[in-house]
């Protein structure tokens, strides 16, 4: 069994004591990571879907390498709508981090891909993505895929929200059961939890590590819940767990 130790969008500033809306990001993810670290369920490898920092600074992608190498932990890394490539890849140049890795293990194929837009907050996968990921899902010997991106391939319910997701997510979702080894997918982006299938495919999102949307909002809003994160276990036999966790 693959454990799987899903993180997003921190939003990490380079001063440590600045919030957003109202939440102190680094705080935020310190206490997400204290409260993982405090019980007994262990996973193999980290998953960040992306919005690492918020203010564009290297600063704030430093705090964010040095904050998750306390976890002991591979962490696979993708860029949000808020994230510098360039930047993020200057900070995360090496193991224990990947950016846009891939894991092959216990008959499971993780792979992180890139779904942004450059000056945009929505999102799109390019064809040379489509084509790394068709590529490596065609090459693999595991018999199940999991699929890493920041933007939600499907729409939220969410008037707001719903202009800045996957521009073409009915193509992902579709190119992705044309597979018939994709068993999720896994994102960030939208503060909410997410869970159901398409096309055969359970699509999942986990809350952000810091500030929460308020879901179903015609509008822009927050809401009060908790920062959050999700343990999901990935078995070999093509079954899997998904625990979603919030930090109180």
């Amino acid at each position: 069994m693959l454990r799987v130790l899903h993180l997003t969008d921190p939003h990490l500033f380079a001063d440590p004591k600045a919030a957003l809306r109202g939440t102190v990001t680094y705080d935020s993810l310190s206490a997400v990571l204290a409260h993982y670290q405090d019980n007994q369920w262990r996973a193999d490898v980290a998953v960040v879907t992306g919005d690492l920092i918020q203010d564009d600074s290297a600063d704030a992608y430093t705090h964010f390498r040095l904050l998750l190498e306390s976890l002991g932990l591979p962490v696979h890394c993708l860029p949000g709508n808020h994230d510098i490539r360039a930047l993020m890849r200057a900070a995360l140049p090496e193991p224990p981090f990947y950016y846009c890795g891939v894991l092959e293990r216990d008959d499971w194929l993780i792979v992180c891909i890139d779904s942004c837009i450059t000056g945009d907050a929505g999102g799109q996968v390019a064809a040379a993505e489509f084509s790394r990921l068709e590529g490596l899902i065609e090459k693999t010997t595991a018999a199940h895929v999991m699929v890493c991106l920041h933007h939600p391939p499907v729409a939220m319910g969410s008037k707001w929200l719903d202009t800045v997701g996957l521009y073409n997510g009915d193509e992902f979702i579709e190119r992705l059961s044309e597979s018939g080894r994709v068993r999720l997918a896994i994102f960030g982006h939208v503060h909410q939890p997410y869970d159901t299938e398409h096309n055969g495919i359970r699509i999942i999102a986990t809350p952000s590590t810091c500030r929460q949307f308020k879901q179903g909002s015609d509008e822009f809003a927050v809401d009060q819940r908790p920062p959050a994160y999700r343990r999901v276990c990935l078995h070999a036999d093509g079954r899997f767990d998904s625990e979603l966790v919030w930090v109180t």
